[in-house]
């Protein structure tokens, strides 16, 4: 009878059904804007066309372009040709011959439109505070997943997740910078806050289905988050302005905060934390919505223990913290194959879509099919983690990504090197996706978002070092494409340190991976021996 108390329960868990399917929508759509504005920095900081301005010389229609009077002699854009005291005695129109041959430093530009920050902030000639902005955001994004990491172990997927969506409106703070300092400040806070929102939800995700979805739920997050880039990149073509930009697509976090009525937190989680009670209403809830008959008296009369027990919960009395994380050696070496493998999914990945923009052709069309290319990659992933493994598919993937990069160093030919970007971006999205699903397998409940969020924080470092990579360029023109290669070959190779992962539950404690790998390496030395 005891057992099959424990058997309704296990069902209800275990069953995908319109439950789950109603949580991953709910969980999934503050990514979705929250995407936009992690990448608004692309298009509302990014470059254009300008040149120095000539007040003497301008008319009401001038543009960006070279009028017919700009002198013959090749300036760049921050030096200013200097008109002849002729000039000014005849007080005539301007022409060619109305310059001289030296120059002076431009203070005044002419923009193609005040489309961007640049125009408004007076950015022009200054190419590194436009780049800064990025680096910024990406600051904030690493002291966000630090962070939040901890919100969401210590109070709940829930909070953190709704905390981190809602507090995105301050972005809206930027369109009334009256300097590039105002501006950056608020860029920096809004990555700070928003970052959590990945973390929180991706844990909530892998905790809400069984295991039979968890690289579903990792794809789902990642499709999503492709869908924002899309959205947002199509939204910038059709509204160019930079702040009706930020008013479009911070506005609806806002809408975030009536999650806290209706959106449901971690079962798992509230079992972890002693929130019994809590954890037996929502596995009614469950079975309600999923219309899975169970005898609701008998679920009432389930303690704390047996309700461990059945969500495989064992040995939990004793809170683990980051001491408890360092004592570890499985846990540590899981650590740092798991934080190289993310820095090399956030360098590669992130390389070659910076690479995507030197392409001929319109900026957001280049963007946007740079994010679509994702697709196919998740796809990819989705089947052979499900069918194959996940370390497996892993270790061939960063390979594979690895010996393209490398390759397209030494390809001449125009179709070969957008043959490799193409199936390098490909490849390298399907590792991004299966890393984070393989990395939350491999660590306990008790830790998991803290140590996710170390990850989150070397994958964030990676996406600031892409940028730079051509500046390596002027020494090799192949130092960047092996840069990216050795990182992808050298994350395959540690791989091979990871056990395997699927079909197992997910552990809750430190104590419990130790244990497994103390059996696992007695099982091996038993196995040699009888060989």
């Amino acid at each position: 009878m005891e057992a099959q108390k424990h058997h309704d329960i296990v069902e209800v868990l275990d069953k995908f059904g319109r439950y789950q399917w109603a949580q991953y929508f709910w969980a999934c759509l503050p990514s979705l804007v929250v995407t936009m504005v992690n990448i608004n920095f692309v298009f509302v900081a990014g470059d254009m066309d300008y040149r120095c301005k000539i007040p003497e010389c301008e008319t009401v229609d001038s543009t960006s372009q070279q009028p017919s009077w700009w002198p013959s002699a090749t300036l760049d854009q921050c030096s200013k040709p200097l008109l002849s005291d002729d000039f000014y005695l005849q007080k005539g129109p301007c022409s060619k011959a109305s310059f001289t041959k030296e120059t002076g430093r431009c203070t005044e530009w002419i923009y193609e439109s005040n489309n961007t920050i640049v125009s408004e902030l007076n950015l022009a000639c200054q190419p590194w505070k436009i780049n800064l902005v990025g680096t910024i955001h990406n600051i904030g994004m690493l002291f966000s997943m630090l962070i939040c990491g901890w919100m969401s172990d210590r109070f709940g997927r829930k909070p953190t997740m709704i905390f981190c969506a809602t507090a995105c409106v301050i972005g809206h703070l930027k369109q009334f910078a009256t300097s590039y300092y105002m501006y950056v400040t608020v860029e920096f806070f809004e990555a700070m806050v928003s970052g959590g929102v990945y973390l929180s939800t991706s844990v909530m995700l892998i905790e809400l289905g069984s295991k039979q979805n968890r690289v579903f739920a990792g794809v789902l997050l990642a499709c999503v988050i492709y869908c924002g880039e899309s959205l947002f990149a199509g939204i910038a073509m059709l509204v160019p302005y930079w702040k009706n930009l930020i008013r479009i697509i911070n506005t609806p976090s806002v809408f975030f905060i009536t999650y806290l009525f209706f959106f449901k937190e971690s079962p798992r989680w509230l079992v972890v934390n002693g929130k019994a009670e809590e954890a037996k209403k929502m596995i009614e809830n469950i079975a309600d919505v999923n219309k899975i008959p169970i005898n609701k008296q008998d679920l009432k009369e389930i303690d704390e223990e047996k309700l461990k027990l059945i969500f495989n919960i064992t040995n939990y009395e004793v809170k683990e913290g980051y001491k408890d994380i360092f004592r570890s050696t499985e846990i540590m070496k899981r650590l740092a194959v798991s934080c190289f493998c993310r820095f090399t999914c956030g360098f590669v990945y992130y390389g070659l879509m910076f690479n995507s923009v030197l392409l001929p052709g319109n900026k957001h069309i280049n963007f946007l099919l740079s994010t679509v290319m994702s697709f196919p990659g998740e796809l990819m992933a989705l089947y052979l983690m499900n069918k194959v493994g996940r370390k497996l598919p892993l270790i061939v993937g960063y390979l594979l990504c690895g010996a393209m990069c490398v390759s397209s160093a030494y390809v001449t030919a125009i179709w070969g090197k957008i043959a490799m970007f193409l199936l390098g971006k490909m490849v390298i999205s399907a590792c991004f996706t299966g890393i984070i699903t393989y990395t939350m397998e491999l660590f306990p409940t008790s830790t998991r978002a803290s140590l996710l969020g170390f990850g989150s924080i070397l994958s964030r470092t990676g996406a600031m070092l892409a940028p730079l990579t051509p500046m390596l360029m002027p020494i090799a023109q192949v130092l960047p494409s092996v840069f990216f290669g050795g990182s992808a070959l050298i994350s395959g190779l540690l791989l091979i340190l990871t056990p395997e992962t699927k079909d197992l539950p997910l552990l809750d404690t430190i104590e419990q991976v130790d244990t497994l790998a103390r059996q696992t390496r007695e099982m091996k030395k038993q196995s040699n021996k009888q060989i």
